[in-house]
C-alpha cells in the first residue's frame, strides 16, 4: 500500500546519498508498496538532498516516491516552518509535537518524568499544542496523534474528551491523520493513535494515511498490512497519499 513517514537520514546517522536512498526504495519495492514518502525531521534541513531523491526515484518506475518534511511544531515558530516549506515543492508536510514547553518528552531517558507528571495535565498540554499545530495551516498531516502515551501513562479523563479540540481542528482544516505503526515498538506497545481514537476519527469523517516512522531502510512498511486490517475492522474504506499537496485516494480492497 503506502508508507508516508520514513526518515532517510534517521537520526542524522547516515548521509542522503544515492546508495542510502536506494536502500529505502528497494525495501519499499520488495514489500509491494505503491507509494513511499520521505519525511526527515526539519532540524536536519542542512543535510537533506531533495533533488537526489527525485533522481533516484526514476530508477523505480512502479513506485511513487514522494518528498515531505516532518516539522516539529512549537509555539511562535510558524514563520520558521513556513520559510522552510517555501524552499522546495513538497508533496506533504507532517506536523508533529515532540516538545512541551521545551521538554523533548519522547526520548527514552525522559520516561521517569512522565510517571512523575499529573497525567491529565500532561495530556491536556500535549493536545493543546496539537490543536495549535492543526490550526496553523502549515501541514497536510498530523503525525502520531497521541504520541504523549509513548511510555504507557494514561489519563483518568476520557481520551475522547482530551483530544476533542484537536480532532475538531483537524477536521475543520481538512487535515489527514496518520496511523503510525512505530508505537508498537515503544513502551506503550500499540499503534498511534489508539483504536478508540481511530473509531472517533472515522466517525468524524477525518481522512487517514499510513506511516511506519522508519528510521532505517529495513523498517520501511513495517506493520502497514496490520494497520490496514485495523482500518477495515472499523469501517475505513480508503487511505490518503499525496502529490504536490493534492490528496490521492487509495481504496482498501
Amino acid at each position: 500500500m503506502l508508507d508516508l513517514h520514513v526518515h532517510l537520514l534517521g537520526h542524522e546517522d547516515r548521509e542522503a546519498n544515492r546508495q542510502n536512498i536506494r536502500a529505502f526504495l528497494e525495501e519499499a519495492s520488495r514489500k509491494g508498496l505503491k507509494e513511499i514518502g520521505f519525511a526527515d525531521h526539519d532540524y536536519y534541513w542542512e543535510q537533506m538532498n531533495f533533488p537526489l531523491i527525485r533522481e533516484a526515484a526514476v530508477e523505480y518506475p512502479n513506485l511513487k516516491v514522494r518528498i515531505g518534511l516532518e516539522a516539529d511544531y512549537r509555539l511562535m515558530e510558524e514563520e520558521r516552518i513556513q520559510n522552510l516549506l517555501s524552499q522546495f515543492p513538497f508533496d506533504f508536510v507532517i506536523g508533529s509535537v515532540h516538545e512541551i514547553a521545551g521538554w523533548a518528552f519522547d526520548f527514552p531517558e525522559e520516561e521517569p518524568r512522565h510517571h512523575q507528571q499529573e497525567a491529565d495535565k500532561l495530556y491536556r498540554d500535549y493536545f493543546n499544542l496539537v490543536t495549535k499545530a492543526a490550526q496553523s495551516g502549515l501541514f497536510t498531516t498530523i503525525g502520531h496523534f497521541d504520541l504523549i502515551k509513548i511510555f504507557g501513562v494514561r489519563p483518568t479523563t476520557d481520551i475522547l474528551t482530551l483530544a476533542d479540540e484537536a480532532l475538531t481542528a483537524v477536521a475543520e482544516k481538512g487535515l489527514v491523520l496518520e496511523i503510525n505503526t512505530n508505537g508498537r515498538y515503544k513502551p506503550v506497545r500499540e499503534f498511534y493513535p489508539e483504536k478508540r481514537l481511530l473509531e472517533e476519527i472515522k466517525r468524524r469523517g477525518i481522512s487517514v494515511t499510513l506511516g511506519s516512522d522508519a528510521h532505517s531502510a529495513e523498517v520501511v512498511g513495517r506493520d502497514i498490512d496490520e494497520a490496514i486490517m485495523l482500518l477495515r475492522q472499523i469501517g475505513v474504506q480508503e487511505v490518503i497519499g499525496f502529490r504536490g499537496f493534492e490528496k490521492l485516494r487509495y481504496t482498501l480492497a
